[in-house]
């Protein structure tokens, strides 16, 4: 249940996002919830990788270059759901800011 309720904030998340942020485009809140699911398995799987491979760069930035991967990703994302666009780098940047950040504001709520 936990998890049902995690995919369906960080959908909320990307669908506001999407709607707050020139140059990016949900087309339908199906499409948001994709993307959700397809999000939490690239942080599951690709993003633990990445930060490994980049721990060099990661301490040289002192951990800023962990947004640089949050991009990336983002990135993948846009080209693996169809319905998703994403108009550059530093636009998928600002909105991996921005969805993170909703959905831990959106998670502070979940008092456990």
């Amino acid at each position: 249940m936990k998890f049902l309720l995690k995919i369906l904030v960080t959908t909320l998340a990307v669908f506001a996002g999407a709607y707050l942020i020139p140059g990016v485009e949900t087309e339908s809140f199906t499409v948001a919830l994709i993307l959700a699911v397809v999000l939490t398995i690239l942080n599951v799987t690709i993003k633990p990788l990445l930060v490994i491979l980049t721990i060099p760069i990661t301490v040289v930035t002192l951990g800023l270059f962990l947004l640089v991967i949050n991009a990336l990703i983002i990135l993948l994302a846009d080209y693996l759901v169809g319905g998703f666009y994403v108009s550059g780098f530093w636009t998928a940047l600002l909105f991996s800011i921005v969805v993170s950040i909703m959905v831990s504001i959106f998670e502070s709520f979940d008092k456990d």
